[in-house]
């Protein structure tokens, strides 16, 4: 990618979750020692939080891109690209909040709820 879609790119950023095997030593492991150097030193490797909702926040915009905006059937491409497009400047005016403020006494007072339907569904079998 770095060859054929950014040739003229000097740096590129590459963002990567904290998996074990995601590393600038995968590429010595995919090219040659030559090769792998030349692409390793054009990577800025950022990588997601180790303990963050990053990936959950990433997750919940394309729910809603696919929700809101792809959930039908669009003609072609050009069409497809505004319609993002459009979408995109919508939400990113909207600044959508994420609330993460589900606690334990939340979890709780939710379970308990679920168990007692469950207690009350072996009742009835």
């Amino acid at each position: 990618m770095l060859e054929e879609r950014y040739p003229q790119a000097e740096r590129v950023v590459l963002l990567m979750d904290n998996l074990n095997t995601h590393g600038i030593e995968s590429l010595y492991a995919s090219f040659a020692p030559a090769k792998a150097r030349r692409l390793a030193e054009r990577l800025e490797i950022r990588y997601t939080p180790k303990h963050g909702s990053w990936l959950n926040m990433a997750e919940i915009e394309l729910s809603a891109l696919g929700r809101q905006c792809l959930n039908r059937r669009i003609a072609d491409l050009e069409r497809m690209q505004q319609e993002i497009a459009a979408w995109e400047e919508d939400r990113n005016n909207q600044q959508p909040k994420i609330n993460w403020s589900f606690r334990t006494h939340d979890a709780r007072i939710k379970l308990e709820s679920l168990l007692s339907k469950t207690d009350r569904l072996s009742d009835i079998s």
